[in-house]
């Protein structure tokens, strides 16, 4: 990648995309809830995980990939649902479909992502998830359930973690509304952001393409507002056994940071949970997603995979996660900067650069194979 030499980080590319994305859209993307103490504790605690390398192991070439559910992935990463996603960048979720089938690794699409289900679904070529805020219709719900299926979605992704709205006190104070209001301020912010505005004039504004067959009009105020309306809040566990029995494939529970509920899930027929705290966008005194992995798989790591999510930036991260006892780790934000700061090929090199950065770390810890690396005995350092 031509780009390899100039960004060497997710946090590099953060730093490009906060100049390329217009102001609204970087604070939607990048901020937490509350103080984002949350958002700050799943970095930090990410980085006090200690693994301690082995050396002499002779030639290695470390193999990245796994298999979960029968397919076969080229690396134990995916990418996590982001909304909204045109906002962040024009044409996103086209992109981000089309990473996942050339990197061979998952892509969840969201229920509220800019893009229909029925477009991004085929760019996946097999490799896409989808991700369902739980609508109060039933029949809605069934209706998103055969349209994902159709569009070859393979892997059903519920989101518990939702139960309402959050705050998000930083995007108040900035007055940004979900949608967003068209205002002076914000066209002259677009203005600044020459690459980002021109996108949008070949995509067009960001809509819920998904959603607005329910909607009698499909302008972005009204289907956000059926969004706010008709989603979330009303998973529970018969709404959960319900919808998998409705579901062909795999159904994944994401959200989970309390082990009996993940143990319930398993009980339901959930074959995943997802440890995440929503990348500390929902509750700002969650505790960070790493420090409820370990307990999660101790309790439930025998009846199903326990999958991780939230905080990750790095290769070495993905190992960290691994080495707690995840079976396949997702990020979001890092692959939406990739976007922001080089445009569609961004995604893409943020796959490239999790690849590197793994390998990397594989060789480092003197590991062939990622069952080599799930042994490990990883340890949390006292400080970051």
């Amino acid at each position: 990648m031509k780009s390899s030499l100039k960004y060497q980080t997710v946090a590099d590319l953060r730093r490009k995309a906060r100049r390329r994305i217009p102001h609204f859209a970087w604070e939607y993307l990048d901020s937490g809830e509350g103080a984002e103490r949350t958002t700050a504790r799943n970095s930090e605690n990410l980085q006090r995980v200690l693994l301690t390398p082995q050396f002499l192991k002779g030639q290695l070439n470390p193999d990245l990939s796994t298999e979960l559910f029968g397919m076969r992935y080229a690396m134990p990463v995916g990418i996590a649902p982001v909304g909204l996603t045109g906002l962040i960048w024009p044409g996103a979720d086209a992109a981000l479909a089309k990473t996942a089938a050339h990197y061979q690794i998952p892509y969840v699409a969201s229920t509220v992502n800019s893009a229909d289900v029925s477009e991004v679904g085929p760019l996946a070529e097999g490799m896409g998830w989808f991700q369902l805020y739980p609508p109060n219709d039933l029949a809605v719900r069934d209706d998103l359930l055969e349209r994902a299926h159709q569009a070859g979605f393979g892997v059903l992704v519920v989101t518990a973690d939702v139960p309402g709205p959050a705050r998000r006190e930083r995007q108040s104070r900035q007055r940004i509304s979900m949608p967003p209001k068209i205002t002076l301020r914000h066209v002259s912010q677009a203005a600044l952001r020459p690459a980002w505005t021109l996108g949008l004039l070949r995509s067009g504004l960001p809509r819920f393409r998904t959603l607005e067959r329910y909607v009698d009009k499909a302008a972005l105020r009204d289907v956000a507002g059926f969004v706010g309306a008709n989603l979330g809040g009303t998973l529970s566990w018969d709404y959960l056994a319900q919808t998998r029995s409705r579901w062909p494939g795999p159904v994944v529970v994401k959200g989970i940071l309390d082990p009996e509920d993940a143990a319930r899930c398993a009980d339901m027929g959930a074959d995943a949970v997802i440890v995440s705290n929503h990348g500390g966008r929902q509750f700002d005194a969650a505790p960070a997603a790493v420090e409820a992995l370990g307990p999660m798989v101790e309790r439930v790591g025998d009846k199903i995979p326990v999958l991780f999510d939230s905080g990750i930036s790095s290769g070495l991260d993905i190992a960290r996660a691994l080495a707690l006892g995840a079976s396949l780790v997702f990020s979001g934000r890092a692959f939406m900067y990739g976007l922001g700061a080089l445009g569609a090929r961004g995604a893409e090199f943020v796959a490239w650069l999790f690849q590197q950065q793994l390998t990397a770390t594989m060789y480092q810890l003197g590991c062939k194979h990622l069952s080599e690396l799930r042994e490990r005995d990883p340890r949390f350092a006292a400080c970051c």
